[in-house]
């Protein structure tokens, strides 16, 4: 046993304490804005469908004309892998899961449009129907697991309007049942952080109203003004937009075409991978790191219809527009069409599948400290469980394999993946 190694200090402990007592009020901030990831599940893709449109068959309609749409064109996993450039070693797996997935859970986020068209009666009829279909799906267990609205925005022109749709849909939520866990609303083409304070004000009225408790209902915020990204004076505004949110803000979702139009894109240019698009998912993600709040990418509007030629270059399209914005970690995104859920879940399920041995295996060294070839550190140990656990929500992955390679259990991923703030930084040396 060797020589004791004698510790001397210079500073009294009041010093410590005294800087301590000097950053409690930062320390508070710290925890009150940036709590980190809620560890809850992040669907893949949200769809939207007009109000008048939605009906009881909704969600198993998109997964029928998804399946349909890989019988005709890509019937067999040899011929889907080939549009796709799939390897080998993938193709059959990746294709069975596609199709099982489409047949169990077709949609993982839907939101029942109301933004643009219609309004006055029909509307409150549709928003009222909507409610009562959506509680009655939930009921049954064949709503998709996140479903809400898209209201009117909170501009002076729809306002009101915006305001009675959102009344209407969560008071017929209530009258038929309550409201779902899975209960998402998204506001739409916000400018300003007032707007989101105005639209924390009417939820806060509605909870008080119906006896809920504060802070019920959250809300995704859309980005789709150059004024979202940077305000007049020149500060991140989106940043600005999640602090308005009191707590409630849910994710920032990027409106691919009209964010582009209102910078003067051409439309033939339009994309989710053009450089204006790049630009304000990048700022959108360091506003909300860290703060719970979730990005997710736009959408493609080429549509795979019509002859096999056209549906193999619009799902080239999309797959490596989701593959892009996955390696970008926009692990959500819109989809406008069935046509494009076939290559929404290949693209998902191939990037959690290429990488899951090395993941898994990482994680499981680092945890049992056993070394490697890759010294990773505590955020990047989040990291990896993070990626485990996106896949296994998606069905990317089964828990069986995950636990086989890593020697964990769910809860052990769930620890990993949403460690208390000291945990990250007291051994990040």
């Amino acid at each position: 046993m060797g020589q004791q190694e004698k510790v001397s200090t210079s500073l009294a402990g009041a010093v410590s304490e005294g800087i301590s007592a000097s950053l409690a009020e930062v320390d508070a901030e710290l925890d009150r804005r940036y709590p980190g990831d809620p560890g809850t599940r992040q669907p893949v893709h949200t769809v939207y469908v007009p109000g008048n449109v939605f009906d009881a068959g909704t969600v198993r309609s998109w997964g029928d004309q998804a399946l349909a749409a890989l019988d005709e064109h890509a019937p067999d996993a040899a011929s889907f892998a080939a549009v796709l450039g799939l390897s080998d070693d993938l193709a059959e797996d990746v294709y069975g899961r596609v199709r099982a997935k489409l047949e169990r859970e077709p949609i993982e986020d839907l939101r029942v449009d109301f933004e643009d068209g219609y309004g006055g009666d029909d509307e409150d009829r549709d928003a009222a129907r909507a409610a009562r279909l959506i509680s009655e799906a939930y009921a049954r267990g064949t709503a998709a697991p996140y479903t809400g609205i898209r209201m009117k925005c909170m501009e002076a022109a729809v306002r009101d309007r915006g305001i009675r749709t959102t009344d209407v849909f969560l008071t017929g939520l209530l009258e038929n049942g309550g409201l779902p866990d899975g209960l998402v609303l998204t506001l739409p083409k916000v400018t300003y952080p007032e707007q989101v304070t105005a639209f924390v004000r009417l939820l806060e009225a509605f909870e008080k109203a119906h006896g809920l408790d504060a802070g019920r209902l959250g809300f995704e915020i859309q980005i789709e003004t150059s004024q979202a990204i940077l305000a007049a004076d020149g500060t991140a505004a989106v940043a600005r937009m999640i602090g308005a949110a009191e707590g409630r803000a849910t994710g920032l979702h990027y409106g691919t075409f009209d964010y582009s139009a209102c910078l003067g894109v051409s439309a033939a240019y339009q994309a989710s991978d053009h450089p204006a698009a790049d630009h304000a998912k990048a700022i959108m993600q360091v506003a909300a790191a860290g703060t719970g709040v979730r990005v997710s990418d736009g959408s493609t509007n080429v549509l795979p219809v019509g002859s096999t030629e056209h549906v193999h270059e619009a799902w080239r399209l999309h797959y490596g527009l989701t593959r892009r914005a996955l390696a970008r970690a926009y692990y959500q995104g819109w989809d406008m069409h069935p046509g494009h859920i076939p290559t929404r879940y290949a693209a998902v399920f191939a990037f959690y599948r290429e990488g899951f041995e090395a993941a898994a295996k990482r994680l499981s060294a680092y945890a049992n400290q056993a070394g490697g070839d890759v010294m990773d550190e505590p955020a990047t140990a989040k990291a990896l469980s993070s990626y485990l656990l996106r896949g296994i929500d998606c069905g990317a992955l089964d828990t069986a394999e995950v636990d086989a390679l890593t020697g964990m259990t769910r809860a052990a991923l769930d620890r990993f993946a949403a460690p208390r703030r000291g945990d990250l930084t007291a051994s990040a040396e």
